[in-house]
């Protein structure tokens, strides 16, 4: 897409992330670097977190737009509700907060989305020209919705309602933890999960990441779908990559909406 490195930056609950991203390889340009959430992960002291992140890589990217993501539903650089971050977030207008206080143009997306986006672009998904479903599971289910190559955002797929219950309060990883299930008791959790999700929009490729993922070959080969599913490539890199290609995507194109 372009020579020049853009900054990738990824919130988390625990953690906030950033590293610059080479767009032509699909990976990091330099080392990541990691601060922790502030206690009180209000809009301002977040902002502050990544202003720091921002200037150990000002010399290095040049005046291009940041990409950062986010754990929430975002419209139109609005964060409509707050996952693992303090609820002052919801309807924020979060992207003019970063823009103001970095002195740069920000693009803000939902952090499955960008995970999505990367894999689509880079990982296990590359190349696909049909529609593409990923989802994370972690603390709760994220889901990014690409069809052929082009994001339809805020999915929130892991919210969606399946026999009484909302489903990422029965398959989410973070159940399988707190439980304590083994890979084959929590396969029928998945497989109701992903069934439901493929006979509502019967995609040609579902793409598993979370730190689970890493363990794929323990549960993703007992699933029975339609659809092919396979594990995600990047990982823990996704949102980063994600979010700085969408940041170039939107300056290259600026007619489009994040």
């Amino acid at each position: 897409m372009q020579n020049q490195p853009v900054l990738g930056i990824d919130i988390g609950g625990s953690g906030i992330k950033g590293a610059l991203v080479d767009l032509e390889a699909g990976d990091f340009a330099a080392e990541r670097v990691r601060i922790p959430t502030p206690e009180t992960s209000t809009p301002a002291n977040v902002a502050d977190v990544v202003g720091e992140i921002v200037a150990q890589f000002a010399d290095q990217m040049g005046d291009g737009p940041i990409g950062v993501t986010i754990p929430a539903v975002v419209t139109h650089g609005i964060t409509r509700s707050a996952a693992n971050i303090h609820k002052s977030w919801i309807d924020a207008p979060a992207e003019q907060i970063f823009a103001e206080h970095l002195g740069r143009e920000v693009v803000l997306v939902n952090d499955a989305d960008a995970a999505g986006v990367a894999e689509v672009m880079f990982g296990a998904a590359k190349g696909h020209q049909g529609l593409v479903l990923v989802t994370t599971l972690g603390t709760g289910i994220g889901s990014a919705l690409i069809y052929r190559g082009v994001l339809v955002p805020n999915t929130e797929l892991g919210h969606l309602e399946i026999d009484g219950h909302d489903a990422e309060s029965q398959a989410a990883a973070s159940i399988k933890t707190a439980l304590g299930l083994s890979y084959d008791e929590y396969v029928p959790r998945l497989q109701r999960y992903y069934e439901t999700v493929e006979a509502l929009f019967w995609p040609d490729l579902f793409v598993v990441g979370g730190g689970v993922s890493k363990a794929s070959d323990k549960f993703l080969p007992k699933l029975n779908l339609h659809t092919p599913i396979v594990p995600a490539h990047l990982r823990n890199r996704a949102g980063i990559i994600g979010a700085a290609w969408l940041a170039a995507d939107k300056a290259n194109h600026p007619e489009r909406a994040v």
